[in-house]
């Protein structure tokens, strides 16, 4: 009832019934063993309760509205949810309450992208509040490099998300809303170059299609600025939208051209159900993909072209499709590249294929996790809308019931 399934780093994805690929014999997405090696037998018991509930849609309609009514008005379920759903896709409520996830991770090689996950406010206080705690995960990577090696934020939680549409809808600013934009692109220019100074990667996520255009500007003015020598801002590509396999090769073009390094996370995406309904809302065109398999031919296209292009590029990819980890893997060993080559990662969310994140791991190659962390109750609003963005991706839930059971199985043998 209480929700987790995507950040925009996660895709929708098809289900794959393959043990292994062509290429790697020994990578299996099938490995229970290795995949769940961090979960005890109670840990594995409440993931697979939590997926139950996930798989019905009825349920998530439900219990996201009663769940939130049932906070507003101050009904002690707090201490439920910390134990059941926010203990599963959480690392805690600050950076200190994450220390145990984020060494566990690092004991099995997989590393840890902090992501504070406050959304929903619209106040300069509060921009700035959660722009100090940003800096203090860059300064804390910085301090913890091999268990973290990413940082990462989320557009409007540094800025009104009507200040960005208002922009990208080209619609004149009064002074005010001026001096609001020029925050706004302090912020950004404060948490890049903290982390430019320690060296520190940062993920700048994507947002919805009608904001994302000046968002794209500011990122670019980073990526200028920063990735002079290396690539320390990465900005996020949505490849369930038909226009942006493009956006990826105009940007790298425009980085061979003007001197400066690309970082790529690519995605799916998280928005897809809003965006068609506000694109039929408004009469124009949908910016997404007309079907799952146009989505899949760009995603892999898209990190075939990261791969081709590595002395510019560096390449997160963002995915919990199975399929197109496998083709990143195959195409890294026909190349030669290293699995541990520092220009490549594999990510997914905390909580959800661990049977990517960790076999990929145990093969030497880049994973890393998306750790979200922050209040209970202010953490909230970001699982309800990854609840409500998802309940239709039954598949992604059906692989992980199907890989808890047969852990649980393997371990009563």
């Amino acid at each position: 009832m209480f929700v987790i399934l995507k950040t925009n780093l996660m895709p929708s994805r098809e289900t794959t019934n393959r043990d292994t690929f062509p290429g790697n014999t020994k990578l299996s997405f099938n490995n229970t063993e290795v995949a769940f090696r961090s979960k005890s037998d109670a840990d594995l018991e409440r993931a697979y309760w939590l997926f139950k509930l996930i798989s019905n849609n009825f349920l998530v309609r439900i219990g996201t509205p009663i769940t939130n009514s049932a906070l507003k008005i101050g009904l002690p379920i707090e201490g439920i949810i910390r134990k059941t759903i926010f203990k599963h896709f959480c690392g805690g409520e600050n950076i200190e309450d994450c220390k145990e996830a984020i060494s566990t991770l690092n004991s099995h090689k997989v590393g840890t992208i902090l992501d504070y996950s406050i959304e929903g406010e619209d106040s300069e206080k509060e921009f700035d509040s959660t722009y100090k705690e940003i800096l203090r995960t860059v300064d804390y990577a910085a301090q913890h490099r091999n268990a973290i090696p990413f940082a990462v934020f989320k557009p409007t939680g540094l800025g009104r998300f009507g200040l960005f549409e208002k922009i990208d809808a080209g619609e004149k600013l009064t002074d005010e809303e001026k001096q609001e934009f020029e925050h706004v692109r302090a912020r950004f220019d404060g948490i890049c170059n903290l982390s430019h100074e320690k060296k520190v990667k940062v993920l700048i996520d994507a947002e919805h299609s009608w904001i994302q255009n000046v968002l794209d500007d500011l990122v670019r003015e980073m990526m200028r600025k920063y990735n002079r020598e290396e690539v320390i801002v990465f900005q996020t590509y949505q490849l369930y939208r038909h226009d942006k396999l493009a956006s990826l090769k105009a940007d790298f073009y425009l980085a061979q051209t003007e001197g400066f390094y690309l970082g790529a996370k690519l995605v799916r995406g998280a928005y897809m159900e809003i965006e068609r309904e506000r694109a039929a809302e408004k009469g124009y065109p949908s910016p997404i993909q007309p079907d799952q398999k146009a989505t899949n031919r760009d995603y892999n296209e898209a990190m075939l072209f990261c791969l081709e292009h590595l002395e510019r590029i560096n390449l997160m990819a963002g995915t919990h499709n199975e399929e197109s980890s496998q083709i990143l893997v195959n195409a890294m060993e026909e190349k030669g590249l290293a699995p541990d080559d520092k220009r490549i990662y594999f990510a997914q969310l905390l909580g959800m294929s661990d049977h990517i994140s960790f076999n990929v791991a145990s093969h030497g190659y880049n994973a890393a996790k998306y750790m979200p962390y922050g209040p209970v109750k202010s953490v909230m609003p970001y699982l309800f809308r990854r609840a409500q963005e998802n309940t239709s991706v039954a598949g992604q839930t059906g692989r992980e019931l199907a890989l808890i059971k047969q852990e649980k199985a393997r371990r009563q043998l």
